[in-house]
């Protein structure tokens, strides 16, 4: 029986075994027996912020780039940018609508959006996203790699990047000081 868990938090254990995803939020934008695919939102990319990400790739705007940090989405296609925003602004037939509250856009014209007066009310970007083939997530859920949670605007778009684990844990009644890597047994 598969489960879908489009728009729903992955938030790493600490038997999650790879670094790259230790301490991990992550938003799942699709999920099928396919694949699934989401985007990591509480690690900041170090030396760049989205102003200097405009400059690079010229990207002009009417009221120029938010000041704000550039998340590190995932190991996959990292030189890809990808905008999680609030559903007030669609893109006809680039926009991924996750969940009824949270979409995905994944176009050059979102970033000129961003920086304009028609900009959706909250937005984050990020470069690359975290990817799970045919059955790969299934098999992490059941080994105790990843708990589900359900996202909420300061765990999507808050920037108290260094709290965000803490924070998913607690909402869903986790004291994360008590978690460990092995359990026990009977």
């Amino acid at each position: 029986m598969n489960t879908d868990l489009t728009g729903r938090l992955l938030i790493a254990l600490p038997s999650i075994g790879d670094p790259l995803f230790s301490r991990s939020v992550i938003l799942l934008c699709a999920h099928s027996p396919d694949f699934a695919m989401g985007i990591v939102l509480n690690k900041p990319r170090t030396g760049i912020r989205l102003p200097e990400l405009f400059e690079q790739l010229d990207v002009t705007t009417e009221l120029g780039a938010p000041d704000t940090c550039v998340l590190d989405g995932g190991p996959v296609s990292t030189e890809r940018g990808f905008v999680i925003h609030t559903d007030d602004v669609i893109s006809e037939g680039a926009t991924l609508e996750i969940d009824g509250v949270f979409c995905m856009t994944a176009t050059r014209d979102m970033l000129e959006i961003i920086g304009s007066s028609a900009a959706p009310r909250k937005s984050v970007l990020a470069l690359g996203y975290s990817g799970w083939g045919a059955g790969q997530l299934e098999v992490e859920l059941a080994a105790n790699a990843w708990l589900v949670g359900n996202p909420d605007d300061e765990l999507v778009f808050g920037d108290d990047y260094s709290q965000k684990w803490t924070h998913a844990l607690s909402r869903m009644g986790v004291d994360s000081g008590r978690l460990q890597i092995d359990g026990g047994s009977a």
